[in-house]
């Protein structure tokens, strides 16, 4: 899908254009062979920079040719499977080709743009070409935040369940949550350092308003680090101590069973004595029988007394 925008000089506003204009923004969405080319045509840009961040493996990085500048990040994916939410990361591209355009490309939905292209921020101006990059990488480390504190709130919703019920399900619900955590921090870690590149003022030209958003947006990325490391490691350490609680309940209850195990055996142990087909003493006793119970079950008790002192039930 290819939307145009751009935003008229004459009262802010944001529009949809019907063809390429200089002055606009170009968004590209999982786009088809023949939009790619209509682009690459039109303006006449280097093809692997289009197509480079339709690849999911992609890493954030920075291209210089010339006149076009690519610049790749990877932004926060969040969609519903068989009945949960997953997060993960994909690599979105920004092109800055001369003054005169600015393409966004991804192979999947970038929620971030959702409010650019709803036109919810504020001083949006799809002609000053620096500012709105700028503007995308502050949201992104923003959605980030918002994402991880989501992650966060779904963990402790799911150590309360598993508090009341060892489940299997909260328990593959916790392991996802650690992976998308991981697919954070390392995106994190790598936008850090596209962030920091384009700090140095080298790869586009910043202007002292420019500067302070970049900045703005380093910390919130810091930040976004900070968290998501945090997070991992407090979902591995409860990860870790809910197998080990696991383990101990199933040490538990063997060691219940084995105890059950010795205590029936001693009833089995007298009837089968008593029940041979020999000669055995008291055998002619009418009451043998009430006899042979009462000394199991006696024995049977004093056993039980015995391993309940040894804390085996």
């Amino acid at each position: 899908m290819m939307e145009i925008f751009k935003t008229l000089e004459t009262g802010n506003e944001l529009v949809c254009l019907e063809s390429i204009e200089k002055g606009s923004w170009i968004n590209l969405l999982a786009p088809t062979e023949e939009e790619l080319q209509l682009v690459i045509k039109h303006i006449g840009l280097e093809q692997s920079f289009l197509r480079d961040p339709l690849d999911d493996e992609e890493k954030p990085r920075i291209d210089i040719d010339e006149d076009q500048t690519l610049i790749i990040v990877d932004i926060p994916y969040v969609y519903e499977d068989d009945k949960s939410i997953k997060f993960e990361t994909v690599p979105m591209g920004l092109l800055l080709i001369r003054d005169d355009y600015i393409i966004t490309i991804s192979s999947k939905q970038a929620n971030v743009l959702e409010r650019f292209r709803n036109g919810q921020i504020r001083d949006l101006y799809t002609y000053k070409k620096t500012r709105f990059i700028l503007q995308i990488l502050h949201h992104v480390a923003k959605d980030f935040l918002k994402y991880l504190k989501h992650i966060d709130k779904k963990t402790e919703f799911l150590e309360k369940s598993l508090h009341k019920s060892m489940r299997n399900r909260d328990l593959y619900k916790l392991l996802e949550l650690g992976k998308s955590l991981v697919y954070f921090t390392t995106s994190l870690k790598s936008n850090e350092t596209v962030l920091e590149r384009l700090l140095k003022g080298k790869v586009i030209k910043l202007y002292e308003e420019d500067q302070d958003l970049l900045e703005d947006t380093i910390i919130e990325n810091k930040q976004a680090i900070e968290m998501s490391t945090i997070y991992s490691s407090i979902l591995s350490n409860t990860t870790d101590t809910f197998a080990s609680v696991i383990s101990n309940n199933l040490n538990v209850v063997m060691k219940f069973l084995a105890a059950m195990t010795i205590v029936m055996a001693i009833p089995t142990m007298f009837f089968s004595y008593f029940g041979q087909n020999i000669p055995i003493p008291m055998q002619n006793n009418p009451f043998m029988w009430l006899y042979v119970l009462i000394g199991s079950v006696v024995l049977s008790l004093l056993v039980s007394f015995f391993l309940y002192k040894r804390d085996m039930f």
